[in-house]
């Protein structure tokens, strides 16, 4: 949780009320939030010159805290989704309206109607190092030096925590009347970006300001490596060629806020554009209220590398529907409709009921970003409502708690198997797309792996679909050990399914190789026969198995990733559930494994049953 430090008195200022620390650590409480430490600049700088005593003092370190201010700073734990509540404004606001003295702020656009928005033209090159940019313009801002530095405060914290550490999001903020539009977005070799930077008052290039970081300046060196090692720096620049900032390092000091600036033009470039709205949204939300026309907001146009123009920042309100039923029935409570909005409303989110007085139909504002699903709307209801106005009750139901049937099978399975004389291996459950398709010589069909989205490397694209993949893997990197090496894996193979909710479905397997000059490939058929002995199913035409119902067999396959005319595959009934045999040459070759290899692949969960047959996997009645 963010800890945000607060001037006390100006805290209360904007209350309207003053409280001895105990009301204020209620109050902090029935919000959901807690006031974790009550202290003073001086205090904070005597802590930290007791800590450097024993390592030879600091003498600029004891003159500051000399000449510290000793007015109480209130140390407040925010929740770590609630960007809104990072400075005192926020938390002022939050606590207002909570408390029922301040109506909830309409955040709006400025009417641009026959004026032309700034605008920002984003060049092609950024997409090679920080794609995204987002803008916004407050007009008339009226700043003191508390404002200006909560102002200061609020991106510092965004950019430790939702910006993490300005890998995702970086925001620049500079005086419009100093800069010209329209503004662009390029990205340059570092030799040819040359401009003053913030604090200093000689030019660099970007080449050499990034050394000059590294040897003297402790705070901005750790942003260093964030660009370092690209070809080209991303830069923005106005009309007249004046840079703005080379993100996320520092800003120019041509365009530096002051005390004096009234219009103050923000832009936060990205490689999320989703977190770079949200941070954008906080950033103008939060000191829209110091604007000269309060809680609104001059839009910027930003024309994309494709020519696409949109608006920013996007004010719009979201739309949630849920029912009153689905939030009593989370919090165990019969709280009447109209109750709840009256409870909505105290956590700046406004509702209204259907017609039917059972739906709910809530309007989420673009500072509650942490509201994502209706589950978050019931615990602002909760928060609003109060926990410890909750009542206490013994729980309608009994359970006994026990190992999952499936779980406690694996897991005597694993015993087993390792007293055959194979060793245990854990695997990734995600794997590149050429190691689940092309190195085992399967086609990809479209619908048997899932895919990452947004994969953040190559070797993790796709949830893998066969554990045969990963234990090939781990042999490859344990070819150099004495021979025979003879693996297994218990776990999960990951397979689309579009009759679950979620599209996909986990499947428990078994999954083992045996390594040697030779195949090997009796070894692993006896696993196979020890292994279905161990489950209690016999094989079809064993005469143990007259009577029966649960039985196995193989007959000859044609799977592209094992040895035509040495591979089986493994049937319960007319079910495929497994595979075993010679791996192919060529996926031997793909995973660089030198010797031949034998594999059996399982599927477990048909095996999961009791002493009548029936599956365990079903949930149980009560």
């Amino acid at each position: 949780m963010p800890t945000v430090g607060v001037n006390r008195d100006k805290l209360f200022e904007k209350l309207g009320k003053v409280y001895t620390d105990e009301e204020f650590d209620h109050l902090c409480f029935e919000y959901g939030i807690e006031l974790d430490d009550v202290t003073s600049e001086k205090e904070m700088l005597r802590k930290e010159l007791a800590s450097t005593v024993a390592k030879g003092g600091d003498s600029k370190l004891a003159a500051e805290a000399a000449a510290a201010s000793e007015e109480v700073i209130y140390k407040i734990d925010i929740p770590a989704n609630r960007y809104d509540m990072l400075c005192v404004e926020g938390i002022a606001r939050a606590l207002n309206i909570f408390r029922g003295t301040q109506s909830s702020p309409q955040y709006n656009l400025a009417d641009m109607t026959g004026k032309q928005p700034l605008q920002m033209v984003v060049k092609p090159e950024t997409a090679l190092v920080r794609p995204f940019v987002v803008c916004a313009v407050l007009r008339g801002i009226k700043f003191d030096p508390a404002r200006y530095n909560s102002f200061i405060d609020l991106q510092d914290k965004l950019h430790q925590n939702l910006c993490r550490q300005r890998t995702l999001v970086a925001i620049g903020t500079h005086d419009l009347s100093t800069i010209q539009g329209p503004f662009t977005y390029e990205a340059l070799p570092p030799e040819e970006i040359k401009f003053v930077p913030l604090k200093q008052t000689r030019e660099f290039n970007a080449k050499e300001l990034m050394q000059f970081y590294l040897e003297n300046d402790q705070k901005l060196k750790k942003f260093v490596p964030i660009i370092h090692s690209s070809v080209v720096y991303p830069v923005l620049y106005d009309a007249n060629r004046v840079v703005l900032s080379l993100p996320p390092i520092i800003n120019g000091a041509h365009s530096a806020i002051t005390l004096d600036t009234q219009d103050v033009f923000i832009e936060c470039t990205a490689t999320d554009l989703t977190k770079a709205k949200v941070v954008l949204n906080t950033v103008v939300t939060m000191f829209a209220e110091y604007a000269s026309t309060p809680f609104t907001v001059e839009p910027v146009e930003v024309v994309d590398a494709l020519g696409n123009r949109t608006l920013y920042p996007d004010l719009s309100y979201r739309s949630l529907t849920l029912t009153t039923d689905y939030v009593n029935s989370l919090l165990g409570l019969q709280l009447p409709g109209e109750e709840i909005v009256k409870l909505l409303t105290k956590m700046q989110v406004a509702a209204e009921l259907g017609p039917d007085g059972k739906e709910l139909l809530v309007q989420v504002p673009p500072t509650r970003s942490d509201i994502l699903h209706a589950c978050d709307v019931a615990e602002d209801v909760a928060i609003a409502h109060g926990y410890n106005n909750i009542p206490k009750r013994i729980p309608p139901t009994t359970t006994q708690g026990r190992e999952l049937p499936l779980n406690q099978l694996t897991e005597l399975l694993r015993a087993e198997i390792a007293m055959s004389g194979f060793t245990e291996v854990l695997t990734w459950a995600l794997v590149s797309h050429a190691e689940n398709f092309e190195f085992m010589r399967r086609p990809d069909d479209g619908i048997t792996a899932v895919e990452i989205g947004n994969p953040a490397t190559a070797d993790f694209e796709v949830c893998r679909s066969s554990l045969l993949s990963s234990a090939l893997k781990t042999l490859a990197a344990n070819k150099d050990n004495a021979l025979p090496i003879k693996l297994f894996e218990v776990s999960d193979a990951i397979v689309l399914d579009p009759s679950k909710s979620v599209g996909a479905r986990n499947e428990r397997r078994l999954v083992a190789v045996f390594c040697a000059k030779d195949s090997g490939f009796e070894v692993i058929h006896g696993l196979l026969n020890r292994v279905m002995e161990v489950l209690g199913v016999p094989y079809k035409e064993d005469p143990a198995a007259a009577g029966s119902p649960v039985t196995y067999h193989w007959s000859p396959s044609a799977d592209p990733a094992m040895f035509p005319g040495r591979q089986a595959a493994i049937f319960t009934g007319d079910t495929q559930v497994g595979l075993f045999g010679i791996v192919h040459p060529e996926v031997l070759a793909a995973f660089e494994v030198p010797y031949p290899v034998s594999a059996l692949e399982l599927n477990l969960e048909p095996f999961v049953f009791n002493q009548f047959y029936e599956s365990l996997l079903e949930p149980l009645s009560t």
